[in-house]
């Protein structure tokens, strides 16, 4: 059996304990895949904005894991002037820096986790950091050495790409050779160092079948800890399995032997968790994707997240702390907590962890911090880094503007490092990974391996729900855009309020004072307005009056009531052809929001004026403009009923006379919301990136549904009933933030909800004459 260090709580009441710490960190992995190295930091800019550092001191963390990464520093002097400047700012602002050596990384070209050279090379490296900062205490010479063997050793996805039992048992006792001998190079510089050790932890549940599976994964995970406090002799556990895989005994005593000394153990275990990390085995199979199956030469068994299986949810993070508090006796961090999602699903599971590590220390267990991360985001994670795509994922600051822009979550972490409080009313809303739409394969119990629990350990219940929560109020929700906001308001689990005409009279400021008295909003989305382009041009009072005096009654209802407002215009504003002077005066630039506004027709009239009036009415409203909407939930957008024509076996036109940029509803949806929530103000451009003719649009679109494109055939506005003048060139972009991705991408997400089989399902009738594209609105 293993032995502990510790086999209960430390006792203590949280009132002994230091404050609990807000901490950062940010996402900066050099790895190798194949022959290629991958640099986080330079995939998201981060060596060409030496303020970052300052944006980290301003969230006013305790604490900062900051990278001086071996594979980056060893020969190149200008990164040790970056890390320099950094260093001195954590040391004016009075931040501990938690210095990491190596991320998930296999070394400098020359070594690798299997190379015997690796630790002694790393201990080089580690006393060249101490040297240079030999004020730092704390260091994390090698982030995860387990998650990291397993990757690079077992399942071949990293550098050195091995996939066997030996080669992760060696790269795993290397790792943790590395970390000993590199605190012992950095403790003759710096005697006071401290060892911040940091791992994956995670659980593993399973189907009866597979207990014994689930029992041995859950006492590796531990792997790593146990192995940097001595406990891994032959009374292990694991020491059988260990020796008889992989020549690994004498470094295997001589790790316990060097752990013999308590100054070499983990001052503080850093537990890196996400909702991934707690896995579910299956050994029928036919119900999981292809590619989560594998085995283990006894059963073929899927592996999958548990919070998409167990019916009654995963333990959560506070029994996995409280877990490894019990095991070790000694401080825990939450060293790693992050979640790629909407804006506030985001500030829910940093709230959770938090909470959690609250409830815990009420327990008597001595949690010290949790870690914000990743502060700039990361990129190509969903892959797990195998590919280059350029998969963004925002964090604390989103980098797709021109200088990092600060999200909601940039005053929550503030708010939690100074008081230990955060209130909004996004906290309020459901978290995804409670709710029973999350199970994404048959529910299941799952057995409990009798490894390592404590049952008087309690489930994390998550950040405490007001008893009434505030809605969020969407006008003109029978439309389009209201539709839509609606059912992405309720997949993200925001309480909503969706009114139609008939319910609310938007140019009665009055009437609208009464709704948001009686309904106490946190804010209000207008999707309401006249849409009918041409139509407006025989009606201009009535397209002004909806447009116009609708948007302003509720900004200055919304402005007296304090609460955020957000409204949507269009790319009819502009009436020009603007071109790029650089290009010799022939390109065509796309429009961002300080350009001039000039607009054609009426509507582009409206929008103009009611841009004006609200941001006057209240300043800090949200004005996003938009352009040539398709989506899955209305019948009367261009593309769905283009493709259905095409289903239906008939030809279709679309006009070649006008350049915009398409816009997925349900990408511009997402960023509204997530606008809305970091508090956002003024105009927005929000559109997917490109710029395209309606005609190009189509066809796009019926390749990707795998239909026949040469079915559409060219024509002019004029010829499918557009009356009002359009620009010719119409396409957006932002000086702001690009916040929605390729064309292409949205619409291979749009042909996977096959929409245009529903409209024609809907309106079999509506395709019969190649002119029923004139029936059709295109905004």
């Amino acid at each position: 059996m293993t032995r502990h260090s510790g086999s209960v709580p430390s006792g203590k009441s949280d009132s002994m304990l230091p404050p609990l710490e807000m901490w950062a960190g940010i996402e900066c992995t050099i790895n190798r895949v194949r022959g290629r190295f991958r640099d986080q930091l330079a995939m998201v800019g981060h060596y060409d904005r030496p303020d970052d550092v300052e944006r980290l001191a301003d969230l006013g963390v305790q604490a900062v894991r900051w990278p001086v990464l071996w594979e980056r520093h060893l020969d190149s002097e200008s990164a040790w002037r970056l890390t320099d400047r950094a260093m001195e700012v954590f040391r004016r602002r009075g931040i501990d820096p938690i210095v990491g050596l190596v991320h998930h990384g296999s070394g400098p070209l020359g070594t690798n986790l299997l190379d015997e050279g690796f630790p002694g090379a790393l201990a080089v490296f580690g006393a060249r950091v101490a040297a240079r900062y030999p004020w730092v205490r704390r260091f994390t010479p090698v982030n995860e050495p387990l998650t990291t063997a397993r990757f690079s050793a077992l399942y071949g996805l990293w550098y050195p790409h091995a996939r066997n039992a030996a080669a992760f048992i060696r790269a795993t006792v290397n790792q943790t050779l590395a970390v000993q001998q590199a605190m012992a190079a950095i403790r003759k510089i710096t005697p006071h160092a401290e060892l911040v050790a940091t791992e994956d932890l995670g659980y593993t549940h399973s189907s009866a079948t597979l207990r014994y599976q689930a029992a041995f994964e859950n006492e590796r995970r531990w792997l790593t800890f146990d192995l940097l406090n001595g406990l891994v002799d032959r009374n292990h556990s694991l020491w059988s399995y260990l020796t008889r895989s992989a020549p690994v005994r004498e470094p295997l005593l001589a790790i316990a032997n060097a752990a013999a000394d308590p100054a070499a153990r983990p001052a503080i275990h850093g537990i890196n968790h996400y909702l991934t990390s707690e896995r579910f085995l299956d050994e029928v199979t036919r119900f999981y994707p292809r590619q989560s199956v594998g085995g283990n030469g006894r059963h073929r068994y899927a592996d999958v997240e548990a919070v998409r299986v167990l019916r009654d949810g995963p333990l959560g993070p506070q029994r996995l702390m409280e877990q490894t508090c019990t095991r070790y006796g000694t401080p825990v961090a939450v060293t790693e907590a992050h979640l790629a999602c909407t804006r506030e699903q985001q500030m829910l599971w940093l709230h959770e962890v938090w909470t959690a590590a609250q409830a815990a220390r009420a327990r008597g267990h001595d949690i010290r911090a949790v870690t914000t991360w990743s502060a700039f985001g990361a990129t190509d994670w969903q892959s797990l880094l195998t590919k280059s795509e350029g998969a963004y994922e925002s964090g604390v600051y989103d980098l797709r503007a021109p200088v990092p822009r600060a999200t909601a979550l940039v005053p929550m972490v503030r708010a939690l490092a100074a008081t230990g409080q955060y209130d909004h009313p996004v906290l309020t809303a459901e978290s995804w990974w409670k709710r029973t739409d999350r199970l994404a394969y048959p529910p299941h119990r799952g057995t409990t391996p009798r490894v390592s629990v404590d049952p008087g350990m309690i489930r994390t219940t998550g950040a405490p729900r007001a008893t009434s929560p505030r809605p969020l109020l969407i006008t003109g929700g029978s439309g389009t855009l209201g539709v839509a906001m609606g059912r992405l308001a309720k997949e993200r689990g925001l309480r909503h309020i969706r009114t139609g005409r008939q319910d609310l009279d938007i140019t009665d400021e009055s009437v609208i004072t009464e709704w948001i008295d009686s309904t106490r909003p946190w804010a209000v989305v207008n999707t309401a307005g006249w849409v009918r382009v041409d139509d407006a041009e025989g009606d201009p009072d009535a397209c002004m009056r909806s447009n116009v005096e609708g948007a302003e009654c509720i900004a200055r209802a919304c402005a007296r009531a304090g609460i955020p407002f957000v409204t949507f215009s269009s790319d009819l504003v502009f009436g020009g052809d603007p071109t790029d002077s650089a290009g010799g005066g022939d390109t065509h630039r796309p429009l961002v929001e300080s350009d001039r506004v000039d607009p054609l027709n009426v509507y582009g009239r409206s929008k103009v004026e009611a841009e004006r009036r609200v941001l006057a009415a209240a300043p800090d409203a949200l004005v996003v403009r938009s352009s040539a909407f398709f989506g899955d939930w209305d019948d009367w957008n261009f593309v769905s009923r283009t493709l259905a024509s095409l289903h239906a076996g008939n030809r279709a036109v679309a006009p070649t006379d006008a350049i915009v940029s398409p816009t997925y509803v349900t990408d511009l949806g997402h960023a509204v919301l997530d606008l809305l929530i970091d508090g956002e103000s003024g105009v927005w451009h929000v559109a997917n990136a490109g710029a395209f003719t309606w005609l190009e649009l189509v066809q796009h679109a019926a390749e990707r549904a795998g239909l026949d494109p040469e079915r559409i055939d060219p024509c002019q506005g004029a010829d499918i009933g557009w009356s009002a003048p359009r620009p010719a060139y119409a396409a957006l972009t932002s000086e702001r933030a690009t916040l929605l991705g390729s064309l292409d991408n949205a619409l291979a997400r749009y042909a996977r909800s096959r929409a245009w089989e529903r409209v024609a399902r809907a309106h079999p009738d509506a395709f019969i004459h190649k002119s029923a594209a004139s029936t059709l609105s295109v905004r």
